[in-house]
């Protein structure tokens, strides 16, 4: 006997650590999943006029797809929410915008006041894409009023304060172009957006100068207000599309002031507490008592990431709120991988934002989770990297990498807790019971070295897993491989999902 422990253990060190044992506590269910997404902007725009429609399906499946290839593989990521960037009219003035051509947009509303529904035709065959291929879940976010109805007739704030690039007196009438356009699309294109964000970012300290991107901040009193006219313009028109806000730029702002000042900091309170009588919403219909976030500029240092989600968690529980965190992507700050600067096609960003989705599911109880931009070019913020004059794509361990959760983690799964050791730099486990009731668990390992993991239940159910891996070996994305017990070898810088059989 004690010569076969010590095979054992000889076997365990060669194999790079002892087991780690991880419980799944089926009696500690926390948040429900809504969905896994990315935004259409500003990319779809051009890629989805290209004539190589291939090469546009090829995108479509990577981003959307459920399907498997003769192989077991995954073709695509199967994302459940598809963000659409309902544009301001940016496009339409050309270098009078004041914002680079890339970041134009244009608009459904036309200057006399008609709707010209051809607009916006390559994001809304994305739509199309999208929905053939089986995603559930659409929204709408904006990040201007049109220009026909803002105080400096622009779609970018151009440095003039801090409130709503908004005229006074077009507050109903941006609620009925939202509303319109919500309605409009539903009947050209098949689409029903359940959700609309109408403003985006309104907290944040640089105040959109341009040229650069649409955007406008705006006061919390201002958000209710409008948040109030598009609830009952979408009413009127028999929408029901739920109105969500902030999209706040950082976490740090819905939980106190931040950069900014007390007419657009302290959010959740401002929104969720019945003591705010101006700019309490949470009695107005197609609003839930919801907040949504950004995950900027709060990953770094490691222990801060932890620390600021665990206190937004506590805040939106005394508020009888949920959180969605409804966009990230890499910044300058984040250096443990150098910075957003220049695409990263390896497992170096891609285990970085692992750890993020992790963070804010785990401790901030995210019920929906989104990365910034579907596509993008020479920066760290596409989790696929286009070639625009080229006309063509290429995927990166990032895609495959949030395919760990989005592929699996389907809408209306539910968290469990997890027991075992947390390693930010090692291993990092959280587990889902899907609507099926099978359940999932996404399996990080950060480090350098291979780590053995033996998955439990507390309830002392045993299962048969399936295990999906990406890694920065050749054709590990989300690569079948060996069946299991729930005892198996992690290989190094790798994120394992496994599924019940």
């Amino acid at each position: 006997m004690k010569r076969l422990l010590t095979t054992f253990a000889l076997t365990t060190i060669m194999m790079g650590s002892a087991a780690e044992n991880y419980i799944i506590q089926t009696d500690q269910p926390r948040q429900t999943i809504q969905h896994f997404g990315a935004s259409d902007a500003w990319s779809m725009q051009n890629i989805g006029t290209w004539e190589e429609e291939q090469e546009q399906a090829r995108i479509a499946d990577w981003l959307f797809s459920l399907e498997y290839d003769d192989k077991g593989q995954p073709r695509g990521i199967g994302l459940s929410l598809w963000r659409f960037n309902l544009g301001a009219g940016s496009s339409e003035q050309g270098r009078e915008a004041q914002i680079s051509r890339g970041t134009r947009t244009e608009c459904f509303l036309q200057a006399d006041g008609s709707y010209d529904w051809t607009k916006q035709a390559g994001q809304r065959k994305f739509l199309r894409m999208a929905k053939e291929r089986g995603v559930p879940h659409f929204l709408a976010f904006l990040n201007s009023p049109p220009v026909f109805f803002t105080q400096n007739g622009l779609a970018t704030n151009t440095g003039r304060g801090g409130t709503l690039n908004l005229k006074d007196d077009c507050y109903d009438d941006f609620a009925r172009f939202m509303a319109t356009a919500m309605k409009g699309v539903k009947e050209h294109d098949g689409i029903h957006f359940d959700y609309l964000c109408p403003v985006n970012e309104p907290d944040g300290h640089w105040n959109w100068q341009g040229p650069k991107q649409e955007g406008s901040p705006a006061t919390n009193r201002e958000i209710a207000r409008l948040a109030r006219e598009t609830s009952q313009a979408l009413q009127q028109q028999g929408v029901t599309t739920q109105v969500l806000v902030p999209e706040s730029s950082d976490l740090r702002c819905l939980l106190g002031i931040y950069k900014t000042d007390w007419q657009r900091g302290n959010t959740i309170s401002t929104f969720f507490s019945k003591d705010s009588t101006t700019t309490y919403l949470g009695d107005i219909p197609q609003v839930p008592r919801l907040i949504l976030g950004h995950s900027y500029w709060t990953n770094t240092p490691v222990p801060y990431m932890k620390k600021v989600r665990e206190e937004l968690r506590d805040a939106c529980r005394k508020y009888g709120i949920k959180f969605w965190q409804s966009e990230i992507c890499i910044m300058s700050n984040d250096e443990e991988i150098g910075g957003g600067g220049g695409y990263d096609f390896t497992m170096k960003t891609a285990l970085y934002v692992a750890r993020v989705i992790h963070h804010d599911l785990k401790y901030a109880d995210a019920e929906s989770w989104s990365w910034w931009r579907a596509c993008g070019g020479d920066y760290k913020d596409g989790l696929i990297r286009v070639w625009d004059r080229e006309h063509r794509a290429q995927d990166s361990k990032l895609l495959w990498a949030m395919g760990n959760y989005s592929r699996f983690v389907r809408p209306g799964a539910v968290r469990y807790e997890v027991s075992g050791e947390e390693d930010p730099y090692g291993l990092m486990v959280t587990a889902y019971q899907n609507k099926d009731r099978r359940w999932v668990v996404v399996a990080i390992n950060y480090s350098n070295e291979q780590q053995v993991l033996t998955l439990k239940m507390s309830d002392g159910k045993q299962y048969r897993w399936k295990a999906y891996r990406t890694s920065d070996e050749e054709g590990e994305n989300l690569k079948p491989i060996e069946e299991n017990d729930g005892r198996m070898k992690l290989s190094a810088r790798s994120i394992t999902t496994f599924v019940e059989k």
